[in-house]
């Protein structure tokens, strides 16, 4: 048995009927079972998504120290790797963590690509073709052919009202937007900024001549990321506004802790003035207990009494406060 044999067997053909069954359960609409499957799938594939969200949020949280370590070992690539891996090692972090998830995810995504283009056939070539990969259920084979129309469109030809090639250009550009970490490097910031529009004009220009329900599949897939990326780390990238409003709460805080400082400053010129009487007979009954401080011992209430006796600079003399 091949490597295609087997692929068809375990991922191509459960797909495919897993598509039909939940098409007949959605009143024969296909359009509602491409959505249905891609939501089922990235739930089954959560825990890997989240895997794979936050060890790129942490690998680009370490860009600035493994940066720092590229310039100090420019020169010695051994001493580079040994660094990394040891920074990655205090962490917590494993490079693959981002790569691995990816890997398993493929052979679905990959799966649902082939199951839509197959059971969207209309001619009576592409129907006997299909015949090989379904089951003998009669659930299934009273479902062919599979209805095409969803809303406007028609699964098996392109878009004509160009409505979908623009989602998914749109969604997948959110996407990417919310997971480009910020930087200074203009280097790199050239480099986001040509993978930020690279891949989302890519598959809208893809999109243009592609069977409308495998855009609706990839405009499904981006809007659940988007969802899943949006409760893990917020909207990233994507609100440069953010910052500018948390510059202006810095700037605002760092006032209010001036303003603070400049009170206290002045209260503390103001009480210069309050000097403690000092008495001859102060500490006589406590020295002999052996306390060494200078107010023996006294109470708190006591020398508080004393100092508001004091004369000081009266509140119309106080310098004022701008």
């Amino acid at each position: 048995m091949g490597i295609g044999e087997i692929w068809n067997l375990i991922i191509l053909q459960p797909v495919m009927n897993v598509l039909i069954v939940i098409s007949h359960y959605l009143f024969s609409i296909f359009g509602l079972a491409i959505i249905a499957l891609t939501i089922v799938v990235n739930g089954c594939m959560l825990p890997l998504t989240l895997k794979q969200i936050r060890a790129s949020k942490a690998m680009q949280e370490l860009q600035p120290k493994l940066a720092e370590l590229q310039k100090k070992h420019a020169k010695d690539k051994g001493k580079l790797g040994q660094e990394q891996m040891k920074l990655y090692k205090e962490s917590g972090i494993s490079p693959a963590g981002c790569v691995v998830p990816m890997l398993v995810q493929m052979p679905i995504w990959i799966a649902l690509y082939q199951s839509i283009i197959r059971l969207l056939a209309v001619t009576p070539e592409d129907l006997l073709g299909l015949s090989q990969y379904l089951y003998s259920w009669p659930l299934v084979y009273s479902m062919l052919p599979l209805g095409n129309h969803f809303l406007w469109l028609n699964l098996a030809i392109p878009d004509s009202y160009m409505v979908l090639p623009l989602l998914v250009g749109a969604t997948m550009w959110v996407q990417q937007k919310m997971v480009t970490p910020t930087t200074a490097d203009p280097k790199q910031q050239t480099q986001s900024r040509m993978m930020l529009w690279m891949m989302p004009l890519m598959f809208a220009f893809i999109t243009l001549s592609f069977p409308s329900g495998l855009a609706l599949f990839w405009v499904t897939s981006s809007a659940i990321r988007i969802v899943i990326q949006y409760f893990v780390t917020g909207w990233g990238g994507l609100v440069k506004v953010s910052t500018t409003k948390q510059a202006g709460r810095d700037i605002k805080y760092k006032k209010r802790i001036a303003q603070v400082e400049e009170r206290t400053s002045e209260h503390d010129d103001t009480g210069a003035d309050i000097v403690a009487p000092t008495s001859g007979e102060e500490g006589l009954d406590d020295g002999k207990s052996g306390d060494k401080r200078q107010d023996r011992g006294r109470g708190y209430s006591e020398r508080l009494k004393e100092i508001r006796r004091q004369p000081g600079r009266s509140r119309s003399n106080r310098p004022k406060r701008r």
